[in-house]
Order: structure tokens, then C-alpha cells, then sequence
């Protein structure tokens, strides 16, 4: 079987750094680019010796193109805007992309729809097996509590995320939603503190009883594991947009 070769844009930010650590330990895989934002003070160092690794011989550079143009499929951890010029690109060059950029305006949004159209897109505010599993059992459960029970969505994050409510909490919110609650019987709550990798919880409180649903991110590894799981798996799609549910076969 032939290696994947896999491209990573935002390769010098946190999930980029790990994103090129878990590349760079799988089986039938290799890190085929990286690339990032002009300017970065990573521009021009070994992708692998910023990652904490022995060198890869793949440096960080700015050109994107190039980075499509070498690899089978490629990881998006970047920012809104990058990201929807990354996904016409994508769908010019025909290379699946799996995206987990937060923070998506409509903007954006627009962009991944229109290029879902030509090429296999993967997008998810978070890659974890266990939180997609989550959003089955939060719909699942405000299909079953009727408004006699408040629902409420807390979750937590370092002090340096910049999206607040988080990509997952709107996720959650929207699976409420799925479950037949309105939106404006779903209390939001988000805490910016220290360098929590990340916590969700859903409540479903009635009288005398509560539900409570939470995953706990004890390492970001998770995000990164799952988004080279996506990357393995899109490769083999029609054009398409899906998400991690898709992925996990949770629909």
C-alpha cells in the first residue's frame, strides 16, 4: 500500500506542532509539506525539530501552493480567512482537505460549501472520537427530556483560545436543536483560564434530577489524532462535505 503523503497548514502553531508529531509516528504516512502564515518565525526551520522530533528534512515554508501540489490530503489548523482561500485552492487542485479551523463566520462557511462541490472536505471544530460521540448522545437526549428540563452547555478552554462560545459548544448547542429544543431554552457559558486543553459539559435539569454529559480533554493529542484519522478516511471519498460523524459513522 502505498504511503499517504499529508500536507499541514498552521505547522508552527500548537496543533500544528502535534499534528506533525502524530504524521510523524504513523504507520503509512508521511508529513509530505508544511507550511504556514509569511512572516512566521518558524519560516525555514525543520518542521520536525520545531515539533520536538529529530528532523524530518521538511521545512516550514509560506508556499502554500506547493504544499497541494506534493501531498494526497491536507490538514487545515489555520485561521478563518486562510482557510477559506485554502479550500478553493483545494478544490482547484483536487486535494482532499480535512479542516479544524474555529471561529468559521459565513464567510467561510460559503467557501467550504462551494468547494465541496469539486473536492472531499472534512470539517469539524473537533476532531475527538469521544466529543463526536457526545453530540450523538446530546441529541439523543433533548429528543427524550421535554422543556420541563433547562438544558445548559458549559465549557472551558486555555486563556489563549480567541472563539468564544467554542466551536464544540456551538456544535453542542446545534445538537440540542437537532433534538427538537429551541435555542433560546439553551443557557451558554464559557471560561478563558490557564492552559485547560478543553472541557464541554451538557445539563439537562428537571425536578428532583439532572443529566450531565461532559468530556474532559486531558491532552490536545486527541484533536490530532482524530484529524489524521479524518485525513486517512476522506481520501477515499466523493466529493463531498462531511463531518467527524461521517467519519466515525455516528449518522
Amino acid at each position: 500500500m502505498a504511503t499517504i503523503k499529508i500536507g499541514i497548514l498552521g505547522a508552527a502553531g500548537r496543533m500544528g506542532q502535534m499534528l506533525v508529531r502524530e504524521v510523524a509516528a504513523g504507520q503509512g504516512i508521511a508529513l509530505a509539506g508544511a507550511a504556514d502564515m509569511a512572516g512566521h518565525a518558524a519560516i525555514g526551520k525543520d518542521a520536525g525539530q520545531l515539533a520536538g522530533l529529530s528532523p524530518l528534512g521538511v521545512v516550514i515554508t509560506q508556499d502554500v501552493a506547493t504544499l497541494f501540489a506534493t501531498s494526497d490530503v491536507v490538514i487545515d489548523f489555520t485561521l478563518p480567512a486562510a482557510t477559506a482561500a485554502h479550500v478553493k485552492r483545494a478544490a482547484e487542485t483536487k486535494t482532499p482537505i480535512v479542516i479544524g479551523t474555529t471561529g468559521l463566520g459565513p464567510a467561510e462557511t460559503k467557501a467550504i460549501t462551494e468547494a465541496a462541490a469539486s473536492v472531499a472536505i472534512v470539517q469539524a471544530p473537533n476532531m475527538s472520537l469521544a466529543v463526536n460521540l457526545l453530540l450523538a448522545l446530546t441529541r439523543k437526549a433533548a429528543s427524550v427530556f421535554d422543556d420541563s428540563y433547562d438544558v445548559a452547555i458549559s465549557e472551558m478552554h486555555h486563556r489563549h483560545k480567541v472563539d468564544a462560545p467554542s466551536g464544540t459548544a456551538l456544535a453542542l448547542r446545534d445538537a440540542v436543536e437537532t433534538g427538537g429544543r429551541k435555542r433560546d431554552e439553551i443557557t451558554m457559558t464559557a471560561i478563558r483560564a490557564g492552559d485547560l486543553a478543553g472541557e464541554h459539559s451538557v445539563f439537562f435539569i428537571g425536578e428532583g434530577e439532572q443529566l450531565a454529559l461532559t468530556h474532559e480533554a486531558t491532552s490536545r493529542s486527541v484533536f490530532a489524532r482524530g484529524a489524521v484519522h479524518a485525513a486517512r478516511w476522506v481520501l477515499n471519498q466523493p466529493p463531498g462535505r462531511y463531518g467527524m460523524q461521517d467519519v466515525l459513522g455516528l449518522d
